[in-house]
């Protein structure tokens, strides 16, 4: 049984989604260690527009003592560059926290989806990185 979070509305049944849409990573958590984190705002230092990831939350593995923070980007229409955008603020997240975090994105959206689920860079010579996140798709 599951003492719903409290905090907003946002959180209430977190542990009931995982359960239902990713019970692989449902099964590895520790839910009597959850700490919703305050809506975080991030500023585009280029563009100067304040921005907000959704639901960010802190919790525990099983049976070990690594914190780790999930996010959670709900998207509800086709954006282009979503990729990257998933990328900035997992970053911007990690920059504050210094803690691993597992990125999620769920499309509530039903015309045909053409984002792309990693963020890469990339040179004919050397790969830098490939940064990758779980998407759920809610129309299919």
């Amino acid at each position: 049984m599951y003492t719903p979070i409290s905090y907003s509305s946002n959180h209430t049944f977190f542990a009931e989604f995982l359960e239902v849409f990713f019970p692989e990573i449902h099964f590895h958590l520790d839910y009597s260690v959850i700490k919703p984190l305050s809506e975080e705002m991030f500023t585009d230092l280029i563009e100067g527009e304040s921005k907000r990831a959704d639901i960010v939350i802190e919790t525990k593995l099983k049976g070990h003592d690594t914190l780790l923070i999930i996010y959670v980007e709900p998207q509800s229409y086709s954006q282009s560059g979503f990729h990257e955008r998933m990328y900035h603020y997992f970053s911007l997240l990690y920059n504050k926290y210094r803690k691993p975090i597992l990125p999620i994105a769920i499309f509530s959206y039903e015309e045909n989806r053409n984002e792309h689920h990693e963020f890469t860079i990339a040179f004919p010579f050397f790969h830098v990185l490939t940064f990758r996140f779980l998407i759920l798709e809610l129309k299919k």
